[in-house]
């Protein structure tokens, strides 16, 4: 399905595939730098959002994508990076020093939560996972003594050597964290680890076969992702500047999942797509919850729509608008449209349109069909 056809093994191991793809990351790189120069404060705050959901993106990338492991509790690794920066940034140690001591403490916390998986599969290891960050909420809501409880705990400004930072500063932080944690996992995608996650999610017996420690790389991969969540949870809780137990909800969970389903779960770059999909989507919905009845007002003053059949449409448009759960609604019907018509994400969407123009104009469909996603059950 790529538009990158590869000759050798040694291909497979370049960072960039082609001069052209290396251009276009350079440009991006260059345009991302200048994003504070050219924003207004309020999409520059939603790229940082964008960068840490993408940073989470790349731990469910590893877990899910890499090692075929099912976590619907990573809210709960979100939460101890956080409490672990306000605990930490209290009580003056520096921002590089907790920022890397959140993610060693809650691999550490990961690799037990791990524990489970080298028993348990498919939706007994996501309820297990579950139960885990159910354990951990009810935690920081009791532990009032260092949490404060329900009752929140505030953050000061994020500082780097004494000084704190802008919002410009901290979006430099952000975007640096997130090219480093992507650069990792990409590298071990080429590592021997990243290789018997690979076949450990292909196939377990087979990986256990050729000799593979398979409770050690599956306990490896939690520890891996949970670590990655950690030091996302950090620039999370300073971005917000607040914390309290329920930000860390089953429905943060629930989104980290979505990501990587609506971007792509076997793609690092499908975590970013499945990052900027969730966090603007948010903001698309409350521009159509305030254009559409505009629009449907306007155009029944226009066409002289008077008529109790058109009132009636107007006034079912406002009363779904403005429903309970909407949005979960929308996000449901969405997951199930990727997981029917296009299973490999908004990545794999990507990846068709650029072998449509690498063919063009002797593309045809069947050249670029998306890959068939298996169950274990149904693997030979």
């Amino acid at each position: 399905m790529s538009a990158h056809i590869r000759t050798s093994h040694a291909q497979a191991d370049r960072l960039f595939l082609s001069g052209q793809s290396k251009i276009w990351y350079t440009l991006l790189g260059l345009a991302m730098v200048a994003a504070p120069m050219l924003l207004p404060p309020y999409y520059l705050s939603q790229i940082v959002f964008v960068l840490i959901y993408a940073i989470v993106g790349v731990a469910m990338n590893v877990l899910s994508g890499q090692a075929g492991q099912v976590s619907i509790g990573h809210a709960a690794f979100l939460a101890i990076g956080a409490y672990c920066a306000a605990v930490a940034s209290k009580h003056g140690v520096p921002l590089p020093v907790y920022l890397l001591l959140a993610g060693v403490l809650t691999g550490l916390i990961g690799y037990l939560a791990g524990l489970p998986a080298l028993r348990l599969h498919g939706i007994y290891l996501a309820i297990a996972t579950l139960a885990f960050a159910f354990i951990v909420e009810e935690i920081l809501a009791r532990w009032e003594s260092v949490t404060h409880g329900n009752e929140g705990l505030m953050l000061a400004k994020a500082q780097l050597f004494g000084r704190p930072l802008s919002d410009a500063g901290f979006y430099y932080l952000c975007l640096g964290v997130t090219v480093l944690v992507v650069l990792a996992a990409y590298n071990l995608t080429r590592s021997p680890t990243g290789r018997a996650f690979m076949a450990i999610r292909d196939s377990e017996t087979a990986a256990r076969s050729m000799g593979i420690d398979t409770a050690h790389f599956k306990t490896a991969a939690f520890a891996m992702s949970a670590g990655i969540t950690g030091i996302a949870g950090v620039l999370y809780a300073h971005k917000l500047s607040f914390l309290s137990p329920e930000m860390f909800s089953i429905q943060v969970s629930i989104d980290f999942v979505m990501i990587i389903i609506i971007g792509g779960m076997l793609s690092l770059r499908g975590a970013v797509f499945g990052a900027i999909f969730m966090i603007m989507v948010d903001p698309l919905l409350i521009f159509l919850k305030d254009a559409l009845p505009l629009a449907s007002s306007a155009a029944m003053a226009r066409f002289g729509l008077d008529g109790p059949v058109p009132q009636a449409l107007h006034a079912g448009l406002l009363r779904v608008l403005n429903a309970p759960g909407l949005k979960s609604l929308i996000f449901g019907l969405i997951i199930i449209l990727f997981i029917v018509f296009e299973p490999m994400g908004l990545d794999g969407r990507w990846q068709r349109f650029k072998a449509y123009l690498a063919q063009f104009p002797l593309y045809r469909p069947a050249s670029a069909r998306a890959s068939r996603m298996f169950l274990k059950s149904e693997r030979r």
